[in-house]
C-alpha cells in the first residue's frame, strides 16, 4: 500500500524554532508512517534587501496540489509583505484536507493557540506567586494582531486584580531584538520601577534584560522579566527566560492525525485549540542557576562555534571553485566532491525548468516554461533511488525511492532575481532539517546558473562576431576567409594520402538578370543559387560564397560516387526552382570538379585552379555561352 503523502508550506525553517518543528512534525510523521514535502521558502533575507523572497511564490504558485493527501499551512513564518496572503489563496484550491499550524484561516482546519490566555498566566503568575503590583508590559508592534490580543490579556488580567491597565507602563516594541535600550530607558524612566516587565516575545525580552543588565539592574532581583513563545534562544540565555512555549511535538502530532483522518478530529471538531505552556525559571526568580549545567552548556556553545567556523571555511572553499565552473557537469562534480557542511543528506536533486524544444532554462534560447523539468543534478548516496533522464512536472516533483520508510523532502526555488530556474529537492539523513548553510549553498548555485546563463549569452555574441568575419551576409554561406580557412583545417587533418575534391560554381547569365530586371532580382537568383548549393551539400563538404555570383565547396574525404550524387541533386534542385519561382528568368549554374590523391601538404589553390578551369569549359559549351 503506497504510503500517503502530505505537504508543508512555510518560510524560514532554518530559524531555530522552525528547525525544531520540522524535527517535531518529521517525529511524527515517522510515528504514522507518511511522507513529508516541505515548500520552504527563504523568504526576506538580512533586515533591509527582501528581493530574493519575491519570486519564490513563482515556484509555490505552479505545484500541483492534487499530488498530495494533505496539506499543513505554517503561515507564521512568511516575512515577505503579501507572501502569506498568495498560498492562502493558493491552498483554498486544495481538493484535500489543509491544517493551518500557527495562525486561524478561514475555510482550513486551525490549531489555534490561546495565547492570550497563556499571557495571562504570566501576568497572574508575577501577582500570585511573587506578590508584584508594578509590572510593566513590552508589547510587539500594535499593527500586529499577536501584539494586540497579548496586550488586551494583559490589560484584562490587571484590571481584574484592581491595578492599571497598562501597568507600570506599557511600549510598544518590535518583536525582534532592536527596542531593548528604548524599552530600558522608558521603565527606568516612569515615577515608581516596575518590579518586573511582561514581554510580548522571548526576543524583546532578552534585548530589554540585556539592556537593564548594562544599566546595573539585576535581573530578577532589581526587576523580574518573562518573555513568550518558548525559543531557545530564550532558554540559553542567562539568566533563562521565563516564558510560555507551544509543544512543538504535540502540534504536529494532533495536525498529521487530522490529516490522516481526511480532515476531522476524533472528536469531530473542526478546530483544536491549545493552550501554551508557561516554563517558569530564572527570569522571574523561580529557579537558581544550575553552574555546572552553565558550564556544560559553555562547552557546547564552544563546538558549535568550531563546527560553524569549519563550516564557513568549507563554504568559503566552494565559493570559490563555484567561480570555476564552465557547465552543469562540472557544477554536479563539484556539488558531489566538496559539499558545504549544512548536515548529512541521502539525496539532492537540481531540477531545471525545460520549454516545449527541451531546453533549460539556462540556456538563451529558451522561450518560456512548460512547467517541466529535466534532473541536472543526482546525488543518491544510498543508491535509493532510480535515475530517469525524464522530465518531471510540478505534479510529480520527487523521484521515486526504493527504501520503505517514511520520507522528509525538502523543495525550494532556485532562482535569481525575477529568473526561476528551477528547483531544488533534498532528503536529509535523520529528523533535522538542514542548517543555514544549505540556503547559502542554493544561492550560489542559483548565482552559478545565472553565471552560466551569461557565459552562454557571451558565447553566442562571440560566435556571431566571428561570423561576421567569415559569413558571407547575402547568403550565410562562409565567405572567401571562411572557406579558407576551413578548407585549410580539414587538408591539414590529413595523415595518409586522400581523395580530396574541390568544385567551383558559377552562375550563368547573371549579368542579362541584373540588366534587364535589375539588381534586386539579381541579388535574389544569387541567393536561391547558394539555397540549393548549401542543400545539396549533405555529405560533409565546405561551401561558400567567394564573391559575386561564383561559389566554391571543398571536402577533404571523397569520391566519384559522391561526385555523381551532388551533380544529380543540384540538377534536380535546379529543375524543380526554376518549374515554381514564377520568374522571368531561369538560373543556370556551371560547375567545375576536380578530384585528387592528396595528403595534408596539398594546396588548396591548385585545386581551385584545376576546378575553375573546369568550370569554365563546361559554361563554354552551353548554348549561348551565357555570362
Amino acid at each position: 500500500m503506497k504510503r500517503k503523502r502530505f505537504a508543508i508550506f512555510g518560510c524560514g525553517y532554518t530559524s531555530r524554532y522552525r528547525h525544531s518543528l520540522c524535527r517535531a512534525f518529521n517525529t511524527a510523521a515517522d510515528e504514522i508512517g507518511v511522507d513529508l514535502v516541505y515548500f520552504n521558502s527563504m523568504g526576506m533575507i538580512g533586515e533591509i534587501n527582501a528581493q530574493y523572497g519575491d519570486y519564490e511564490f513563482d515556484l509555490i504558485e505552479d505545484v500541483d496540489l492534487a499530488g498530495f493527501d494533505g496539506i499543513i499551512y505554517d503561515g507564521e513564518g512568511y516575512n515577505v509583505e503579501g507572501m502569506a496572503d498568495k498560498v492562502i489563496r493558493k491552498l483554498r484550491r486544495a481538493g484535500c484536507p489543509v491544517v493551518s499550524v500557527s495562525n486561524c484561516v478561514d475555510g482550513f482546519f486551525n490549531i489555534e493557540f490561546d495565547d492570550a490566555g497563556a499571557l495571562a498566566d504570566l501576568t497572574e503568575h508575577f501577582i500570585k506567586a511573587h506578590g508584584f503590583t508594578r509590572i510593566g508590559y513590552m508589547s510587539g508592534p500594535l499593527a500586529h494582531p499577536d501584539a494586540r490580543a497579548r496586550l488586551e490579556a494583559f490589560r484584562s488580567v490587571m484590571k481584574k486584580n484592581g491595578m492599571p491597565e497598562n501597568g507600570a507602563g506599557m511600549f510598544e516594541g518590535d518583536f525582534w531584538f532592536h527596542k531593548g535600550e528604548e524599552a530600558a530607558d522608558f521603565f527606568l524612566s516612569q515615577p515608581l520601577r516596575p518590579q518586573a516587565v511582561v514581554c510580548a516575545n522571548d526576543y524583546m525580552a532578552i534585548a530589554l534584560a540585556t539592556a537593564l543588565k548594562n544599566r546595573g539592574i539585576k535581573i530578577p532581583d532589581d526587576i523580574a522579566v518573562s518573555g513568550f513563545d518558548g525559543t531557545i534562544e530564550g532558554q540559553e540565555y542567562l539568566p533563562h527566560i521565563t516564558s510560555a512555549t507551544r509543544e512543538r511535538l504535540d502540534i504536529a502530532r494532533k495536525a498529521l492525525r487530522i490529516l490522516a483522518n481526511d480532515g476531522k478530529e476524533e472528536s469531530g471538531q473542526e478546530s483544536v485549540r491549545i493552550r501554551p505552556r508557561p516554563i517558569y525559571t530564572q527570569s522571574c526568580g523561580c529557579s537558581r542557576l544550575d553552574y555546572r549545567y552553565e558550564a556544560e552548556s559553555v562547552n557546547r556553545l564552544y563546538e558549535i562555534n568550531r563546527k560553524f567556523s569549519y563550516a564557513l571555511y568549507d563554504t568559503e572553499s566552494s565559493l570559490l571553485l563555484l567561480n570555476k565552473v564552465e557547465n552543469l557537469h562540472d557544477l554536479e562534480e563539484l556539488i558531489k566532491d566538496n559539499p558545504i557542511d549544512f548536515g548529512a543528506y541521502r539525496a539532492f536533486f537540481l531540477m531545471l525548468l525545460t520549454d516545449e524544444e527541451n531546453r533549460l532554462s539556462i540556456e538563451n534560447d529558451f522561450t518560456h516554461s512548460t512547467g517541466k523539468f529535466s534532473p541536472i543534478i543526482w546525488i543518491d548516496r544510498n543508491r535509493e533511488y532510480s535515475r530517469s533522464e525524464r522530465t518531471f512536472d510540478t505534479s510529480n516533483m520527487i523521484p521515486e525511492s526504493d527504501r520503505d520508510k517514511s520520507h522528509f523532502y525538502y523543495v525550494m526555488s532556485v532562482h535569481c532575481a525575477e529568473r526561476l530556474f528551477g528547483y531544488a529537492a533534498i532528503e536529509m539523513e535523520g529528523k533535522d532539517i538542514f542548517d543555514e548553510f544549505y540556503n547559502i549553498w542554493l544561492l550560489n548555485i542559483a548565482l552559478t546558473l545565472e553565471g552560466l546563463l551569461k557565459n552562454d549569452r557571451i558565447n553566442r555574441l562571440i560566435g556571431r562576431l566571428q561570423d561576421m568575419g567569415i559569413r558571407d551576409s547575402m547568403t550565410g554561406m562562409l565567405n572567401r576567409r571562411g572557406f579558407d580557412t576551413r578548407a585549410r583545417e580539414a587538408l591539414s587533418r590529413l595523415r595518409d594520402k586522400q581523395t580530396v575534391c574541390a568544385m567551383v560554381i558559377d552562375m550563368d547569365g547573371l549579368k542579362r538578370i541584373n540588366d534587364e530586371y535589375g539588381h534586386y532580382e539579381g541579388d535574389s537568383a544569387i541567393k536561391a543559387a547558394a539555397d540549393m548549393i548549401t542543400k545539396c551539400c549533405d555529405s560533409g563538404e565546405i561551401a561558400a560564397r567567394a564573391g559575386g555570383d561564383e561559389f566554391y565547396i571543398f571536402s577533404a574525404d571523397y569520391s566519384d560516387r559522391l561526385l555523381e550524387r551532388f551533380n544529380r541533386q543540384l540538377s534536380e534542385a535546379i529543375e524543380a526552382y526554376n518549374k515554381v519561382s514564377g520568374k522571368p528568368y531561369k538560373v543556370s549554374l556551371s560547375c567545375g570538379a576536380y578530384l585528387a590523391e592528396t595528403d595534408s601538404k596539398g594546396r588548396i589553390e591548385d585545386f581551385l585552379s584545376v576546378s575553375d578551369a573546369r568550370m569554365y569549359e563546361a559554361k563554354m559549351k552551353k548554348p549561348g555561352k551565357r555570362r
